[in-house]
Order: structure tokens, then C-alpha cells, then sequence
């Protein structure tokens, strides 16, 4: 079987992305787990390569050379877009840095979408970390990677979900404030997750996932005491999933259902919001986390983490999460392949295509 084509966007060009995405494919299993193409610039590529004391093994194609198959030269390619010039020197978040980023990932989306016929076609994306920030300084008004994903994929679903050692969680809601959860929770932005949740579950092989859902409230609410969404919309989003044959219970309370999924107990745990699902995931799998959004036609990972201004440039940053994301990604797309389906998507049975 051909190896698969994974697209990485190098995140934040002024962020630890140049040095996570170097390090992580300096590991030759996997350098050689699949082909790769980076959106990206090869100055700062190289620059992080000398901090890192590693050998570059990429060839460079630049952005202005006709972008049809040649371009993806051998196992690593370098997609050059020539954007160190105008970035200055400073590691925070810049109108230039937003419209880089957001360049990278717009272009890789775009090759991710071509015909399975196409050799620019990639079969996954791992996208480094993005500054929000930057990209409102840019003009850009997306919370975040993955509600551009599902825009650009005309997803009719989509949900994020981070895949640990320890834990797997999927968001009820992503990016938004606290105040306005009440407002956002409806019994199908419940249901949504525990489905995709479950089949993320089963791609991963696990045959017969359990599955636990938080409360909003303390205590899952108390029967009402503390709040009615329990009542109100999670317990009956978790009643349609379990008439739909999904082993999902709930709603219980957020302070202690991770411990028991840590433990083993339960095999995925939809959280609320944001903080609610992302302390634990940090806490037991930082350095090893992975993002996935799930509901797309494609597979999209990326690493647990921001784009740390404060050590960029310095070689500190870890790549384990960069490392675990782009495993699996590959892996991902090598079980949709091994299953005959063809899929690349996670839960987008739903989803168009174009």
C-alpha cells in the first residue's frame, strides 16, 4: 500500500511551530511512516533545524512555482512561501504572522479537497499551532483551526475531540465564553458529540466504546438544585444517543468522572466546554495529546498546545505532542484504508465533500 500524503502547516511562523514540526520529523519512524508536505517557510525551517542540531533531509519547492504534482518531490517537501523577511524579529503575536498562518492552512485545505486522482491530493492535515491573536490582528474573525475546517469542508457537523493515553474527550461547545453556554447547550450540540465521539471510538478499535457525559452544572446540576440543563437538555441528548444503541450514561459531575476514566472505566468522556474537558486531557497528557476534529471529509490533527511566544526561537519546545499528532494522522488514514472504505473523515457520513 502507497504511502500516505500528509500535509503539515507549519502554525505561527514567529511560534514554536518551526521547531516542534522539524524535531518531530527528525524521528526517523516517523519521517518514514508516510510522504509529507509543509506550508511553511524554509528559512525559519532551517534556522530551527541548526538550534536543533538537526540534519534538514527536505526538498524546497517554492510557492511561486507552478502548483501541480512536481512540487511534492520526494518523501519531504518544503512548500516555500518566503514569509521570514517580513515578520521582524519579535516572538508575539503580528498581523503578518496571522496572515501566514492562515495561508498555510487555507492552501493545505484546498490540496486536502482536490479528487482522489490529483497527486497534490493530501490524505490528512496536521496543522502546528495557530495565535488567535494573530489572526485577529490579521482581520480574521475564526476562533480557531477547526471552525475554519468544517466551514472550508461544508462539514454539516464537526466537533473537537483530544486523543491521550489516558483520556479521549470530545467538546460539547469549543471556543466560546462561559457566560454564554447556557444560551449555546441544545439537545443536538449534546447528541452531536457523543455520536461522532463513538465512531472516533470504534476507528481507534475499540469495538464496544462506554461512554460518559459531564454535567454543566457542580455536582451534574443535584436533580436541579444547582441549574436545569441536566434535565433540561443533557439527559435527554444522552436518551436519544442510547435509543440510537450508543453504551452512553450520564450526565455526571465534571469534578470526578475523569478519574474514573483515567482509571479505565470509560473509554471517551464528553465534556461541556472547553476548560472542563482540556484541564484533565493536559494534566495526564501533556506532551502526548492530540487534537482531532471530528465530522470532517478529511483527518485533521494537531498538538495539544499553543504557540508558546515566550520560548519560540530558543529550541525548548517539546515536539512529543507534533510527533503524536502526525502518528495519528497516518494511522488514521491507514485504518480508513485498511477498512476498504475509502474514508478519510471522522463521523462525516453526513458531510459534503466539496
Amino acid at each position: 500500500m502507497a504511502k500516505p500524503l500528509v500535509g503539515i502547516t507549519m502554525g505561527d511562523p514567529l511560534g514554536i511551530g518551526p521547531e516542534v514540526v522539524v524535531k518531530a520529523l527528525a524521528d526517523a519512524a516517523v519521517r518514514g511512516s508516510a510522504r509529507f508536505v509543509i506550508y511553511g517557510d524554509n528559512e525559519l525551517l532551517l534556522a530551527a533545524a541548526e538550534q536543533a542540531r538537526v540534519h534538514p533531509t527536505w526538498f524546497r519547492a517554492s510557492i511561486d512555482h507552478a502548483r501541480d504534482g512536481s512540487m511534492v518531490l520526494g518523501d519531504l517537501t518544503v512548500i516555500d512561501y518566503g514569509v521570514a523577511g517580513t515578520l521582524g524579529s519579535a516572538h508575539e503575536p503580528t498581523k503578518a504572522g496571522g496572515v501566514a498562518s492562515k495561508t498555510f492552512v487555507e492552501d493545505a485545505i484546498v490540496d486536502a479537497m482536490r479528487p482522489a486522482s490529483d497527486p497534490r491530493r493530501l490524505d490528512a492535515i496536521v496543522t502546528a499551532p495557530i495565535s488567535k491573536e494573530s489572526w485577529a490582528l490579521a482581520g480574521f474573525r475564526w476562533p480557531g483551526h477547526t471552525e475554519l475546517f468544517a466551514a472550508r469542508t461544508r462539514a454539516k457537523r464537526q466537533a473537537m475531540a483530544f486523543v491521550s493515553p489516558r483520556l479521549k474527550v470530545v467538546l460539547a461547545t469549543t471556543h466560546v465564553p462561559l457566560l454564554e453556554l447556557r444560551n449555546l447547550l441544545t439537545i443536538g450540540r449534546v447528541h452531536e458529540p457523543v455520536v461522532l465521539g463513538d465512531e472516533l471510538c470504534r476507528q481507534l478499535g475499540i469495538a464496544s466504546p462506554r461512554i460518559a457525559v459531564c454535567g454543566l452544572n457542580p455536582h451534574a446540576g443535584e436533580n436541579g438544585l444547582f441549574g436545569d440543563e441536566e434535565i433540561r437538555v443533557i439527559k435527554p441528548a444522552i436518551d436519544l444517543a442510547r435509543a440510537g444503541g450508543i453504551d452512553v450514561h450520564g450526565p455526571f459531575s465534571g469534578d470526578t468522572i475523569f478519574i474514573d476514566a483515567a482509571a479505565g472505566a470509560w473509554d471517551l468522556v464528553v465534556a461541556m466546554y472547553h476548560d472542563q474537558g482540556l484541564i484533565p486531557v493536559k494534566l495526564l497528557g501533556w506532551d502526548k495529546a492530540v487534537n482531532v476534529t471530528l465530522g470532517l471529509p478529511i483527518v485533521r490533527t494537531s498538538p495539544d498546545h499553543g504557540t508558546a511566544f515566550g520560548i519560540a526561537g530558543q529550541s525548548k519546545a517539546s515536539e512529543g505532542s507534533m510527533r503524536a499528532a502526525v502518528e495519528l494522522a497516518v494511522r488514521l488514514v491507514s485504518q480508513g484504508a485498511a477498512a476498504g472504505t475509502g474514508a478519510r473523515q471522522l463521523g462525516a457520513g453526513d458531510s459534503d465533500a466539496t
